[in-house]
């Protein structure tokens, strides 16, 4: 997938994300807090930035500030210690 480092590709294998069609099913925003759930230390919103681009198959950096805004916003009830 786009935009995902080899780390990232084994913590997303945990939860079973493979490809692109698994990450869209299960949603950029979700799968984040799955991988942040299991590594607490280690994910921070590089990966999230690096999810949502690789959902919409986009290099992360030319992600619209709008769609960042609604992850964020869709993160909602996470703590900014957790992000």
């Amino acid at each position: 997938m786009r935009n995902i480092g080899p780390v990232s590709q084994q913590w997303l294998a945990e939860i079973e994300i493979y490809t692109q069609d698994d990450l869209q099913r299960v949603g950029a925003v979700a799968t984040y807090r799955h991988v942040k759930d299991g590594h607490p230390k280690s994910v921070n919103k590089n990966l999230l930035w690096a999810l949502l681009g690789a959902e919409r198959d986009e290099d992360w950096r030319a992600l619209p500030q709008d769609v960042k805004s609604a992850a964020l916003a869709e993160l909602g009830g996470c703590s900014q210690n957790r992000q």
